[in-house]
């Protein structure tokens, strides 16, 4: 009886310790997965050996993670770049025998003997396994540690071109070209050099980027640019993302494994960049695992997501994730991950859109952007591009009038105004916004601070254009303060021809002489201009020079004489006297001016007329007693 007695005991006390251990362990995997801090333990590289098997967590469905198997293939000494290792591996198990490796897993938490190994980041193109490789965590903190200590040094202003502002085509510029195992062959043929190596080499897992409100015609035209960046363009599902306040995070706020979205977008036009927690260490979140877009210092909205579904794709499978409430903001974006605070807002630039299509009908759009130097004229441009062909149609010639202005904080506004015909309408219409604003951001000015964008766009279907065929005079000698007038005949597509009649004065104080009388469009008379290029001294000269910049839409009527003068900076100095052009320019000093052998006497814009004019014709006259 005695001996029963013990033996029950011994079993009860068997099942309380399993019991107390087994909720230790629960307990321990609960800290490890919802309430990351600074104790979490880390696997050391040094100790990770071929063969070793561990887990890994990510969101394949709505917003809870999903574990799933990995198999340590062994450590590549160098391969993300110097004294930056990356582990590779082969997933199994869960919803990873479904989707393999796919766009929006980059980040995902690998775990072995509950330690944090670091984040699956890099695949294989085509891969008949599901190989990944994985970021170790070690080398994602050192980075941002680094960083974080590190200030930004002050940059001088860049030069400005006057071709730039008044451009019809743009693209944007960024810190680099990422390559995106979704984009290898995109742009290329079947017997380009690039497809023999397709599949070969690990690239970073593509960021699938979801659009809300955007048209596909729009995807189409600007997936190139997006790929080139390293970004997926995924039409995304359910409505756009809203423009709430910060939400206020909690312990299962972005914890290792969740889904994380990156907002460049948010309100009637909503873009969002998809990607995967590695790791939470109080507010500091650590994603991604490879670079988002290698931007460096950076201010993106950082949003919670759910997981609509992942479809899997032969070539790259991806994730479809909408945002959720923005809970922070992405600080860094470098070589092994990105780096994002909660609790921070970031700075965006709000956009307001009042359109009036060719049907009559009023529209009006309300979205913020990200305010980055590389990211927002890019996003201004798809927006406003999309926002005229998703109520107008995509082919066919129309024009779009387009009025408004960028306020910036302590300036004078940028005034916009400009109508453009033809088929490529609406493109031109969105880089005459994304121009300036690019001029704006790029010009490293620590005082730049867009406050509003507001934008006025109407459009029609017929295309109004005309060509500048010739000019005549009502005669060729004036005196000084008198008026002669300019005849401009102008051809439209048709073959009508109808005349514009310009009066032109000429200032008391003009000397005689040969003076040459030439119209043209605006774009015309600006690559004339013996301005064509410029460093800023300060934000006010920038943006006053932007507003003077020349209209394609417009005609001007432009007199000139050929006579010694200068540019210094954005100032042309017409018709210097010998001693002050010799004084420029002399045996000890060189540069600093730009001489120039026009000096302009008079320049007037003529009103718009019902058709876009362009072309460009000179005659002279002389200047009599």
């Amino acid at each position: 009886m005695k001996k029963a007695r013990l033996f029950a005991a011994f079993l009860l006390c068997s099942v309380f310790c399993f019991g107390a251990s087994a909720q230790m362990q629960a307990q321990n995997t609960v800290k490890i997965n919802s309430k990351e801090n600074s104790k979490t333990q880390f696997f050391p590289l040094s100790e990770l050996k071929e063969g070793m098997k561990g887990t890994a967590r990510t969101v394949f469905r709505g917003s809870e993670p999903e574990e799933f198997q990995v198999e340590i293939l062994g450590v590549v000494p160098g391969a993300i770049g110097p004294h930056q290792d990356m582990i590779v591996g082969r997933i199994s198990g869960g919803g990873a025998d479904r989707t393999s490796v796919f766009a929006g897993m980059s980040g995902s938490p690998v775990y072995i003997n509950g330690k944090l190994v670091g984040a699956i980041s890099y695949s294989f193109p085509f891969s008949k396994e599901p190989i990944c490789g994985i970021t170790p965590i070690d080398q994602m903190l050192t980075i941002f540690e680094q960083n974080q200590k590190s200030k930004s040094k002050a940059t001088e202003p860049r030069a400005v071109s006057f071709a730039e502002l008044a451009a019809a085509t743009w693209k944007p510029d960024f810190p680099k070209n990422a390559a995106v195992s979704s984009a290898l062959l995109a742009g290329s043929s079947a017997n380009s050099a690039l497809a023999s190596v397709a599949g070969q080499t690990f690239q970073p897992i593509a960021t699938p980027l979801s659009f809300n409100g955007f048209s596909q015609e729009t995807l189409n035209l600007f997936a190139p640019q997006l790929l080139q960046a390293g970004l997926f363009p995924v039409s995304a599902v359910g409505g756009a993302a809203k423009m709430t306040a910060l939400k206020k995070a909690d312990e299962t706020t972005l914890v290792g494994g969740d889904s994380v979205s990156m907002q460049l977008t948010r309100g009637d036009y909503s873009m969002a960049a998809a990607g995967t927690v590695t790791f939470r260490d109080g507010d500091k979140i650590y994603a991604f695992g490879h670079p988002f877009l290698s931007l460096g210092t950076s201010d993106l909205p950082m949003s919670e997501s759910s997981v609509v579904t992942v479809i899997p794709n032969i070539n790259n499978s991806f994730k479809m994730a909408v945002p959720e409430a923005m809970v922070g903001s992405m600080t860094q974006d470098r070589a092994t991950g990105v780096f994002g605070k909660l609790g921070q807002a970031p700075k965006m630039i709000p956009v307001r859109i009042n359109l009036e299509t060719s049907r009559g009908q009023q529209e009006t759009l309300n979205f913020e952007v990200a305010k980055d130097d590389f990211l927002t004229p890019l996003l201004l441009n798809i927006s406003i591009y999309n926002a005229i062909v998703a109520n107008e149609r995509g082919l066919g010639d129309s024009m779009i009038t387009l009025k408004g202005e960028i306020k910036v904080k302590n300036q004078q506004p940028i005034k916009l105004d400009n109508r453009f015909a033809g088929a490529q309408a609406s493109q031109f219409a969105g880089i005459s916004v994304a121009a300036p604003v690019n001029t704006l951001m790029r010009s490293r000015f620590d005082d730049l601070e867009i406050s509003e964008i507001t934008l006025d766009l109407s459009s029609s279907d017929d295309s109004k254009t005309a060509t500048l065929e010739r000019l005549s005079l009502d005669r060729t000698q004036i005196r000084a303060g008198e008026t002669f007038e300019v005849q401009a005949f102008v051809r439209t597509d048709s073959g009508k021809i109808f005349v514009q009649k310009i009066p032109v004065r000429i200032p008391a104080d003009t000397p005689t002489g040969k003076l040459s009388v030439s119209v043209g469009d605006g774009m015309a008379i600006q690559q004339n201009s013996a301005l064509l290029q410029f460093v800023p001294k300060d934000l006010s000269e920038l943006v006053s020079v932007i507003n003077k910049v020349k209209k394609a839409d417009l005609l001007y009527v432009q007199t000139y004489r050929t006579t010694n003068g200068a540019v210094i900076g954005a100032n042309e100095l017409p018709n210097l006297p010998p001693s002050m052009m010799a004084t420029l320019n002399n045996d000890r000093t060189a540069g600093a001016f730009k001489p120039t052998v026009q000096t302009v006497v008079t320049e007037q814009s003529v009103a718009p007329a019902d058709f876009i004019v362009s072309g460009q014709q000179t005659l002279s006259i002389e200047i009599i007693k």
